[in-house]
Formats: structure tokens, C-alpha cells, sequence
């Protein structure tokens, strides 16, 4: 019932089957979610965005129903650029050369390594509630390490993180949701039934954890030996003004560092989970930006 008119589909990606859900018409556009959540995240803008766009909803490598990839020594099975191959692969399976992309939290560090590596592809880009991965592991200060010092637990060696989260996934879920997400807030109550079910599983929580471990390792290593290359298509930033990245960071700056063409964004009245706490607001910002 979260996304009406939207069939699902299991499609293979370079490592991983992907699970996602379609719908729509018009031009292709990629909606990419964050931790710890699904592609559910998406529910209350999905629908409006079909009206003029062909939008795919997919669960990452290692989250929601798509596959868990066995893990290695050097975390790469969970790379960024592992996980954008899989979606470059899902979406020329699906029929789609070039598509526009969206992506929230850890979404949105898939969404600008698939920029990176596959240029041609990506027609434009959005980011939601994120600074570069680098910048942030090269600028962190108290503030942003007391409120994303999850960055720094999950990337303890197995199997610390998973056995401290598995001991009450749900407890440490509603937890961590409800400290990122602005006073007052209330998720939807099917999706939030449908984050517990696919987080609750401890492949998914070992998954999420390999995801961290490599941002902070291998991901590096390919930022670093990329440093000149940049997004070369337009770019939307969106932020929640009531989150941490508005208070620690001017956002829109970061992603000019990372960007050869345009750059363009503004605060959304939110906390971090922007398309369900101010679905109005970023679904009009995403509508505007990719129609035109």
C-alpha cells in the first residue's frame, strides 16, 4: 500500500540482486535510500513523482530485501562504487541508458560515486542531508562526532556493532531515527513496520555495518585517487535545517568542491529524513530540478 500503482521487481546488479519498485511514466528517475532504512523511505513522494516521471525505488546492496554479498578483508563488496555498479547495472537491465538520480544519507554517497564512475549516465543529480563522505571524516569535530558517532561504532571490527544492535535492533532503530529526525516527528506506521522487519534481520545489520567499514577504508582510497575528477552534471543539494548538517557545515559548499557544473540547493524545514518529514517541500525541489 506504500507505493500504489508501483509493481516490484528483483533485478540483478553487478554483485547483488536488487530489489526495487516501479512506476510511472516519462523520463527515468533513480531514488536511492539511507541508513537505516529501505527503499520505503520514498512512499510519500514516489506516487507524486510518477506523475512525469518513470521512478525506480530500489533497497541498496545489504539493506531491505535485496541480497547481502558475502563480506571481504578490505570491505569492497560493500564500496560505494560496488553498490553504484550494481544500480548503473539495474537500471541498464531495466531498459534505461541515461536516468536521473536521487539519494538520501548513504543513498547520496552511492548517487555521487555512480556520477563518478559512470559520467555518461547520470543526467542530474540530488543529494539530501549529506556533505562529501571525505570531508566529513576530514573536518569532524565534537559536534558532528557526538551526533554521528555512529560513524565511528559501526566501523569496529566484527562483530562488536552487530552483537550490541542485535541484542534490540528495534530499541536501537527507533533510537537512532528518533534523534535524527525533528521533535514531534511520527513515521508512517507501515513503513516503519516494513524498516523493523528488514533491519530486525542480523544479515542486514552485519551489512550495514560492512557499508560503514568501508566508507571509512576502501571508499577513501577511491576518493582520494579521484580527487580531480568531479560531478560533472547539475546538482541539487537539500538539507534539513533542523539537522546536524545545517548547524555544522555551510552544505551547499561542500558539494561545490565536488562539482564542475551547476550547483544549486536550500534547507528544507525539516530534520534528516527529508521526504517524510517535509514531503511537500522536497518533492516540489525534486520535481522543479528534474523537470527542468
Amino acid at each position: 500500500m506504500l507505493f500504489p500503482g508501483f509493481e516490484q521487481k528483483r533485478v540483478n546488479g553487478a554483485g547483488a540482486e536488487i530489489n526495487l519498485r516501479i512506476g510511472g511514466k516519462g523520463p527515468a528517475l533513480l531514488l536511492l535510500h539511507g541508513y537505516p532504512q529501505t527503499h520505503a523511505m520514498w512512499h510519500r513522494i514516489a506516487p507524486k513523482l510518477a506523475e512525469d516521471f518513470t521512478v525506480v525505488c530500489a533497497d541498496l546492496r545489504g539493506y531491505g530485501d535485496s541480497s547481502k554479498p558475502a563480506t571481504l578483508p578490505d570491505h569492497s563488496s560493500y564500496s560505494k562504487r560496488a553498490t553504484a555498479a550494481d544500480m548503473a547495472t539495474v537500471m541498464t537491465t531495466l531498459g534505461f541508458e541515461t536516468f536521473r538520480l536521487a539519494g538520501h544519507d548513504r543513498g547520496g554517497r552511492v548517487s555521487h560515486r555512480l556520477a563518478l564512475d559512470f559520467p555518461g549516465r547520470v543526467e542530474k543529480l540530488a543529494v539530501l542531508d549529506i556533505i562529501p563522505t571525505r570531508t566529513l571524516f576530514e573536518t569532524v569535530n565534537q559536534q558532528v562526532a557526538t551526533g554521528y558517532y555512529h560513524w565511528f561504532f559501526l566501523i569496529q571490527p566484527f562483530d562488536m556493532p552487530e552483537r550490541m544492535i542485535g541484542a534490540d535492533p528495534e530499541y536501537y532503530f527507533r533510537k537512532k531515527t528518533g534523534q535524527w529526525s525533528a521533535a514531534g516527528h511520527k513515521f508512517d506506521d507501515e513503513a516503519m513496520a516494513e524498516y523493523l522487519r528488514c533491519f530486525s534481520d542480523p544479515a542486514t545489520i552485519h551489512a550495514s555495518c560492512e557499508d560503514y567499514r568501508a566508507a571509512a577504508g576502501i571508499d577513501l582510497e577511491h576518493d582520494r585517487a579521484d580527487e580531480d575528477q568531479r560531478i560533472r552534471c547539475p546538482l541539487l543539494v537539500l538539507w534539513g535545517e533542523k539537522g546536524l548538517m545545517h548547524k555544522a557545515y555551510n552544505v551547499l559548499d561542500t558539494w561545490r568542491d565536488k562539482a564542475a557544473g551547476s550547483v544549486e540547493g536550500h534547507a528544507v524545514p525539516s530534520g534528516h529524513f527529508l521526504p517524510e518529514e517535509a514531503p511537500g517541500e522536497t518533492y516540489a525541489a525534486l520535481r522543479r530540478f528534474f523537470a527542468s
